[in-house]
């Protein structure tokens, strides 16, 4: 069993529960309800909600808040800087906790520098946010998404390669680094080999 690593300058909530092999670095405050599972690596100045759900093998690069009602399946990665919301309408004298919105990042998405993800929105399997993206809408699965607002340009393989396929329509591809076969069929893409 793989120890978890909380550096000295961490603040863990007693009642979080951490996964074995896990790893949570300098100023980062994980929150007495949080979930997180085994094998993460969360960087310096991460903040996690009591209501926050981190699958395995997620990795959270530094100065990110994964805040009540955002969930991160198994491996996610979110960039330096990357933001997340939970109320769609925030206003400083008028509470809105009973109005948080889930936040769905699914298996496999990655999550570029200083993007911003809208609360309510679904990031789909194996989904690229590029960059500085603002997402204010769901993502397909394996779908690249650049831009403000977010806007897809293409698709991405698991592998994490821009695969050659036509936005709509139909096609196959075959990821050149794993040679992965995917078929793109009525806009939604899915690996078959």
């Amino acid at each position: 069993m793989k120890e978890v690593f909380i550096h000295p300058t961490a603040i863990v909530d007693e009642g979080a529960r951490i996964g074995e092999g896990s790893r949570i670095w300098h100023w980062t405050h994980v929150c007495a309800g949080a979930r997180i599972g085994r094998n993460c690596t969360l960087g310096q100045n991460v903040f996690v909600g009591n209501r926050a759900v981190i699958g395995n093998n997620v990795k959270i690069q530094n100065n990110v808040s994964v805040y009540d009602n955002v969930t991160l399946e198994d491996d996610v990665f979110c960039g330096p800087s990357i933001v997340f919301t939970n109320v769609y309408n925030p206003r400083s004298t008028i509470p809105r906790k009973a109005e948080y919105r889930n936040t769905l990042v699914r298996q496999g998405a990655t999550l570029g520098a200083n993007c911003t993800i809208i609360c309510g929105a679904t990031i789909g399997r194996y989904a690229f946010i590029g960059a500085g993206a603002v997402v204010t809408k769901d993502v397909p699965d394996y779908a690249l998404v650049v831009g403000v607002p977010a806007r897809q340009i293409g698709w991405m393989s698991e592998y994490g390669e821009r695969l050659p396929l036509p936005l709509r329509g139909e096609g196959t591809a075959v990821c050149p680094h794993t040679k992965a076969r995917y078929v793109l069929k009525d806009g939604r893409m899915r690996r078959v080999s």
